[in-house]
């Protein structure tokens, strides 16, 4: 049953990367501030939905931003 958890894993992981390999730079920004946002926002509020939701967002445009040119 442990291998269960992590073939899926992979394969969630398998289908992001493909559908990462032709994002712009813009784009991939994005994504990486929304990822990091999440994360910040869910070690600050202990995991709370609105925190890592709030996370994302903010994360998302600042990543947006500094990918803009």
């Amino acid at each position: 049953m442990k291998s269960a958890p992590r073939l899926t894993c992979s394969a969630g992981l398998l289908i992001f990367l493909g559908a990462c390999s032709n994002m712009s730079t813009r784009d991939t920004d994005t994504a990486v501030g929304a990822g990091a946002g999440a994360v910040a926002g869910a070690v600050l509020t202990g995991g709370s939905a609105v925190g890592v939701v709030g996370g994302a967002v903010v994360g998302g445009v600042i990543g947006d931003q500094v990918g803009k040119k």
